[in-house]
């Protein structure tokens, strides 16, 4: 009986959280790439509920729902970063895998977001999550030094505001804040929670964050998402540009 309970209780896999977040992540750039940028002029519905279902015609709608699903993503991406940067044998190669991510996924990036392969003002998030793994990696170096650790993290913060990268500060605390609670899931779950809480529906990712069985799941898929971030980029580049 114990055994069955077990296999009734809800729980995720990381590769399970990884597939949400792709998804969640896919939807939501859609909404960018392909409402937003095309149809709504650039306007978002995700943050003024007001306006979008004051608006007639079916888009505005469409984008707040699809928005909302993927406020999902972000946190659960920067879950997976602490727990790969917990069990990784070597940080360092976590990191470079990470920087080449960022630098091959700027132009689509770029083009799907913005419509222009070189945009300076803003970078793609796969900087912010190796902001994040270097926030981590100093926050490590100083246990047991609260004062320094704190310092570190403020640093990291203030270097995601200067490379101004998607999500920015507020993601690379979230990584730390994530980091030093791993210990204890409901305490993650909560603070993490209302550390987002200005995202929306982005704290509905900790409920699944909560159920993580730590483990990793059959299909390691370990270069999945290096893979799908550009590439999915790049394809709904292409389609905007179809579109006109």
């Amino acid at each position: 009986m114990a055994a069955q309970n077990r296999q009734n209780t809800v729980s995720f896999s990381g590769n399970a959280l990884k597939w949400i977040a792709m998804v969640t992540m896919f939807i939501d750039h859609s909404a960018v790439v392909l409402i937003e940028n095309r149809f709504l002029g650039g306007q978002t519905a995700a943050m003024d509920y007001a306006l979008a279902l004051s608006q007639p015609g079916p888009w505005w709608k469409l984008d707040m729902v699809m928005r909302l699903i993927g406020r999902i993503a972000f946190p659960i991406f920067c879950f997976l970063l602490v727990e790969g940067f917990v069990h990784t044998r070597s940080v360092k190669d976590y990191a470079m895998r990470l920087a080449i991510l960022a630098c091959v996924s700027e132009i689509p990036f770029d083009l799907a977001i913005f419509g222009v392969p070189f945009y300076w003002d803003y970078q793609n998030v796969a900087f912010t999550l190796l902001i994040g793994l270097g926030a981590m990696t100093a926050w490590k170096k100083f246990e047991g030094k609260a004062v320094f650790q704190v310092l570190s993290a403020a640093g990291f913060c203030l270097a995601a505001m200067i490379v101004d990268c998607d999500y920015g500060a507020f993601g690379v605390f979230l990584i730390v804040l994530l980091y030093a609670l791993r210990e204890n899931r409901r305490w993650q779950a909560i603070f993490g929670a209302l550390s987002v809480l200005w995202e929306n529906s982005a704290p509905l990712a900790f409920i699944l964050i909560y159920f993580y069985n730590g483990q990793r799941g059959k299909s390691h898929g370990k270069y999945l998402f290096y893979a799908f971030y550009p590439l999915h980029l790049l394809i709904l580049a292409g389609i905007a540009k179809i579109i006109g």
